[in-house]
C-alpha cells in the first residue's frame, strides 16, 4: 500500500505580483509532479506584467492565465514554504505562521529595468533564468 505524502504548499510573495512571483508559480508549476500546491501573491498587486508573459513563453510555459492577488492571512496560513523574491516583501509581509519555512530569493525586479525595449526584455530574460535555477535547486532538495 502507497503511503500518501500531501504535497507542499508553496508560496511565491513579492510586491507587486507582476513578474517574478509570477514566473515562480509558472515554473513550479510547470515542473510539479504532485509534490507542490504553489500560489503567488503580493503586498501590492498591480497586474501580471505582459513582458513576464513573452520571456515564459519563448521557454514554452503559459503564465496568462495566472492572476495577480493580494496576500491573505488564508494565504499564508495555507502556506508551507513562503518564498521571498524581494526585500520588500520579506519586510512587509504582515504576519508568518510559525510552521511556515521562510526563504528569501533575492530578484532584481525587471519591471524597474530601463533602456530600450530589448534591453528590457534582455533583463526579464535574465531574471527569468536566476527564477528558474531556484526553482529546480528547490525541487532537487
Amino acid at each position: 500500500m502507497e503511503e500518501y505524502r500531501k504535497a507542499k504548499t508553496v508560496l511565491f510573495l513579492c510586491t507587486g505580483n507582476s513578474a517574478r512571483s509570477q514566473m515562480a508559480e509558472g515554473f513550479l508549476k510547470m515542473y510539479d509532479k504532485g509534490n507542490y500546491e504553489v500560489y503567488s501573491a503580493g503586498i501590492s498587486p498591480i497586474g501580471v506584467n505582459p513582458n513576464a508573459v513573452k520571456v515564459m513563453q519563448e521557454i514554452g510555459i503559459d503564465i496568462s492565465g495566472q492572476t495577480s492577488d493580494s496576500i491573505s492571512k488564508e494565504l499564508l496560513d495555507k502556506a508551507d514554504v513562503l518564498i521571498t523574491l524581494c526585500g520588500d516583501a520579506r519586510e512587509n509581509c504582515p504576519y508568518v505562521p510559525a510552521k511556515t519555512e521562510k526563504r528569501h530569493w533575492a530578484l532584481e525586479d525587471p519591471a524597474r529595468a530601463e533602456g530600450s525595449a530589448g534591453e528590457v526584455m534582455e533583463k526579464f530574460r535574465e531574471v527569468r533564468d536566476q527564477v528558474k535555477k531556484y526553482v529546480e535547486e528547490l525541487i532537487a532538495e
